[in-house]
C-alpha cells in the first residue's frame, strides 16, 4: 500500500520534471535547436500535425534552422504555422526549404526568458509539492482507515519528503541549465 501511494507520486513526480523539460526546451536562446519547432503543428491534410512528423529539422549553423517537408506541397502551410507560433522568428522560404535565421537575443529580451524560465521552474515546484501533499494525504488516510501505523506513516513521509526533495533539485537543475544557456552570448 505504502509502495504504491509512493510509486504513483514518484510517476506523477518523473511526468512533472518531463513537462518542465519540454517547457524550457522551446524557449529560444541565441543558439538554434530543432526543439524550438517541434511543438509547432501545421494543417496537413486538415489535420494539425507536429512539424517533426512533416519535414526533416536540421540545424547546419549555429543561428540557423533549416526545415525541409517531405511532401513540398505543405510548405505553405508550414511557413503560416511557423509565422503564427510564438517563437518569434519570420520564415525564409526558397520553394524547396524553410529557413529560421535565430538573430542575438538583447539583454532585455534575456532577462525576460530568464523570468520566464524562473516562472516555468516555481510553477513545477508548486505541482511537485501538490503531488506530494496529495500523497501524504493518502498516507494519513491509510494510517486512519488502520491499515497502517504511526511509525509506518512517518517513515512512509520521510521517503514522500526526499522523494521531493529529488525531484525539485532535478528541476531547479533543469532551470539552471537553461538560465545559463540565455546568459552566454
Amino acid at each position: 500500500m505504502i509502495e504504491d501511494v509512493l510509486l504513483n507520486a514518484e510517476k506523477k513526480m518523473e511526468t512533472t520534471i518531463e513537462v518542465l523539460s519540454h517547457e524550457l526546451a522551446v524557449i529560444r536562446t541565441g543558439r538554434a535547436t530543432p526543439g524550438l519547432v517541434d511543438h509547432i503543428r501545421a494543417d496537413y491534410v486538415g489535420v494539425p500535425t507536429p512539424l517533426n512528423q512533416l519535414a526533416t529539422i536540421s540545424v547546419p549553423e549555429a543561428r540557423l534552422i533549416v526545415i525541409q517537408p517531405w511532401d513540398k506541397s505543405c510548405l505553405r502551410e508550414i511557413e503560416k504555422a511557423i509565422m503564427k507560433s510564438d517563437i518569434g522568428l519570420n520564415p525564409s522560404n526558397d520553394g524547396n526549404v524553410i529557413r529560421l535565421s535565430i538573430p542575438p537575443l538583447s539583454e532585455e529580451r534575456r532577462q525576460e526568458l530568464i523570468r520566464l524560465v524562473h516562472k516555468r521552474l516555481e510553477d513545477s515546484r508548486v505541482a511537485i509539492r501538490n503531488l506530494r501533499r496529495d500523497a501524504h494525504n493518502e498516507l494519513k488516510k491509510l494510517e486512519k482507515d488502520k491499515e497502517i501505523s504511526q511509525d509506518e506513516l512517518k517513515r512512509a513521509s520521510d521517503k514522500l519528503q526526499a522523494l521531493t526533495d529529488t525531484f525539485i533539485a532535478s528541476a531547479e537543475k533543469a532551470s539552471a541549465d537553461k538560465e545559463s544557456q540565455l546568459k552566454e552570448v
